[in-house]
């Protein structure tokens, strides 16, 4: 494979993680809207994203050990498909809990078509060029943030949370049709034992990858999944005043998505400390700030450039100690990260329903120590 087909296939993976994370994270921005529709708590709303991305932990790896025996290009559809469908079905307000089945159904194949994009862009290339079209790819979350979630917050704050699900749901569709015109057929041609990828499941450095993984995401996850309520009930923001918000983060999260991807291949320590020390200053900004729009802004536009990277940083970690099994691996950084998320989720919610909203950007800093430990163990295992 070339390089520009290479780029070809990032630049379409990084359109379907756009439509993919816009689904998996947009429900951030409305859950008071929801929790207030269904009358349950913002800790119960809160289930739509935790269980979705526990799912996808429990079932990743298997599913992509599955489904790399199969075309890429074909899983790839097949996964966009079961989102179109999530989010056509939610767009139609059902009761909670088919709202909640239809949340889980996509997780089937969400690890399936990160593992699919990235091993397909990354193919034939040096481990530099690979990480920087790994970013294009895992840059479609930042990007996600910067325009479709804010988007459809304010869509909804307009007039209803429905219609978040209909502009997912249309741009999926049209995600669906690039990938369907403008990919050729990627079928598998090298058999892997399953075997032999589990093995890398045994490496103290896919161990130290892991495990930073799991803990930066969940260090951002106990504040992030409440962006919305904290803002509002903490600060006092309105709902368009948060969709700013929302872009201004996601803004920044791009320009330090793509800073990370050019730095991580040369300076991986260095560059992980830098991001990781946010996890640490962020509660401390959100606590001495005056609660005026402009300081806000600042605090929120800080918090977008060092939450950025972490899902970048996970597959750098993992990959790097796994370049003989790079699909599986890509699998589990998935379920790793998604298990942060939901385990962020929780913890942030149990903090809230016990000590309240205003306490959320504190509960991060627990993990963010475990991911400095892990940090630390990886360097070790470098030099040794």
């Amino acid at each position: 494979m070339n390089l520009s087909v290479n780029k070809k296939v990032a630049y379409i993976g990084c359109l379907g993680v756009i439509g993919i994370i816009s689904t998996e994270f947009g429900v951030i921005g409305i859950l008071p809207q929801i929790a207030e529709y269904y009358h349950i708590n913002i800790g119960t709303a809160g289930y739509l994203l935790s269980l979705f991305a526990l799912t996808i932990a429990l079932t990743g790896p298997f599913m992509v050990l599955y489904a790399s025996r199969f075309d890429k290009k074909k899983i790839m559809l097949y996964a966009l498909g079961l989102f179109l469908i999530s989010n056509v079905g939610s767009a139609f307000s059902p009761p909670f809990w088919l709202l909640m089945v239809l949340r889980i159904l996509p997780t089937i194949l969400h690890p399936a078509f990160f593992s699919m994009a990235i091993a397909a862009a990354g193919k034939d290339a040096s481990p530099q060029i690979q990480m920087r079209l790994t970013s294009i790819i895992i840059g479609g979350i930042a990007l996600a943030q910067v325009t479709l979630i804010p988007f459809t917050t304010f869509i909804a704050s307009i007039y209803a949370w429905q219609f978040s699900y209909v502009i997912q749901a249309l741009v999926i569709l049209f995600t669906l049709a690039i990938l369907y015109k403008g990919l050729p057929a990627m079928p598998n041609t090298e058999e892997k034992s399953f075997k032999n990828q589990l093995s890398i499941l045994k490496r103290p450095k896919f161990i130290a990858g892991t495990g930073l993984n799991l803990f930066l995401i969940t260090a951002w996850f106990c504040s992030y999944s409440y962006f919305a309520d904290y803002l509002s009930k903490a600060m006092g923001l309105t709902d368009p005043q948060i969709s700013y918000m929302l872009l201004l983060f996601g803004v920044m999260g791009v320009i330090s998505n793509y800073l990370a991807g050019r730095l991580l291949g040369k300076y991986m320590i260095s560059t992980t400390l830098f991001f990781l020390a946010g996890t640490f200053l962020m509660p401390f900004a959100f606590q001495y700030v005056t609660p005026s729009f402009f300081n806000i802004s600042l605090v929120v536009g800080f918090w977008g450039v060092m939450y950025g990277p972490c899902f970048l940083i996970g597959v750098g970690y993992m990959v790097s100690a796994a370049q003989d099994a790079k699909e599986f691996a890509n699998s589990l950084q998935t379920s790793f990260g998604n298990l942060g998320v939901s385990l962020g989720t929780a913890t942030g919610g149990w903090f809230i329903s016990y000590y309240g909203i205003a306490v959320t950007p504190w509960v991060g800093i627990g993990f963010g120590l475990l991911a400095l430990v892990m940090i630390l163990w990886r360097a070790w295992l470098d030099r040794v």
